[in-house]
């Protein structure tokens, strides 16, 4: 039985170094690929191009590989993540009597923080005020430069720690979480991170995080995608009546929770 284990584990290994060898030299024809060696395959980056979800790379093999690339299961519940998100702000500020009562939000993890820009489009100019944070300063450039493009003001890009972040004045009425939690491994770290957040919202506030409580290429990424760092990527998956427990823990009222479509993450509202 132990020799049964030692060979499969050893054949595993050698199936893994193959797939690193394949995705990092034919691979490379997708332009996601690319973007994924160059910046790392969790990086806001990445995220941003999966959003738009348009394959390139060379002429036919590397659109071929992009596309099926673009269509991994993890990548399509991110962009399903992405449209309940935008849902459940919309709703946020509605209740705040909509855009034109100054609503803030802040998103301490954003990257390019395109979902946002497609939010504050759909608002009048000057109404909803949004300032997006993250370390990768190319995905905060990245943004700043799609949000000119796009003509789009009320929106502002500032390098900053999620995990320690600096205050705003005036508090923010949301704050967001999006796709940072299942990159953290220590269960500790993010229990004390909603409940910093919490102390950053305005009276009445809500945070907005989202959980991955599920995936079914955890060993696959773990092996093969190499993350922002440069060492191979590896996520945590967590029920969401953990991290539901985790915002009740911080004082927050209103803990409830929604599951995007594809069924691998959910979005959690916790009001203070």
């Amino acid at each position: 039985m132990t020799k049964t284990r030692t060979k499969t584990k050893r054949w595993k290994r050698v199936q893994w170094a193959a797939m690193r060898v394949l995705l990092g030299t034919v691979g490379r024809a997708s332009t996601g690929v690319r973007i994924g060696y160059r910046h790392g395959f969790d990086s806001g980056s990445m995220l941003d191009y999966v959003y738009v979800n348009k394959a390139g790379g060379f002429p036919v093999v590397g659109h071929l590989i992009d596309r099926v690339y673009l269509n991994a299961v993890g990548w399509r519940a991110i962009r399903a993540r992405r449209e309940l998100l935008k849902d459940v702000l919309r709703k946020e500020i509605a209740q705040r009597g909509g855009a034109g009562a100054g609503v803030r939000v802040l998103d301490v993890a954003s990257g390019p923080g395109r979902y946002l820009q497609d939010l504050l489009a759909e608002y009048e100019p000057g109404t909803l005020h949004v300032e997006c944070r993250d370390l990768d300063r190319a995905g905060l450039a990245q943004g700043g430069r799609q949000a000119a493009e796009r003509g789009l003001t009320g929106i502002s890009y500032v390098y900053g720690d999620a995990l320690d972040p600096a205050p705003v004045s005036p508090a923010p009425d949301i704050v967001v979480v999006s796709g940072l939690y299942e990159l953290l491994l220590d269960d500790a770290v993010i229990a004390a991170s909603v409940a910093r957040l919490r102390g950053m919202l305005a009276p009445g506030g809500v945070l907005v995080f989202t959980t991955q409580t599920r995936h079914p290429q955890l060993e696959f990424i773990a092996n093969v995608l190499p993350n922002r760092d440069g060492v191979l990527w590896e996520m945590k998956c967590r029920p969401v009546e953990l991290a539901e427990q985790w915002a009740a823990q911080a004082g927050f009222a209103e803990v409830a929770s929604r599951r995007e479509s594809v069924g691998l993450f959910t979005v959690t509202t916790a009001r203070r």
